[in-house]
């Protein structure tokens, strides 16, 4: 589902996971905290993880669902 992605970004001293839909935001002490958090919500909506950076950029991809058949890898 376009738009349902979460995202791991840095939020200040913490780190944050949202939505790209702009439902749902949480603040941890730590990325590690964050990524773990994240991966558990991307799970349960079977959408993409994008975990960014301190500087913002995106460092890391992960999906969990509606992966298309015909790639190969």
């Amino acid at each position: 589902m376009p738009g349902n992605d979460i995202h791991v970004v840095p939020d200040g001293d913490r780190w944050a996971v949202e939505a790209e839909s702009g439902q749902g935001r949480e603040t941890y002490d730590t990325q590690a905290a964050a990524i773990a958090a994240g991966t558990e919500r991307a799970k349960q909506k079977k959408v993409e993880l994008f975990i960014h950076g301190g500087d913002g950029q995106i460092r890391e991809r992960n999906s969990f669902g509606h992966d298309p058949c015909d790639i190969k890898g």
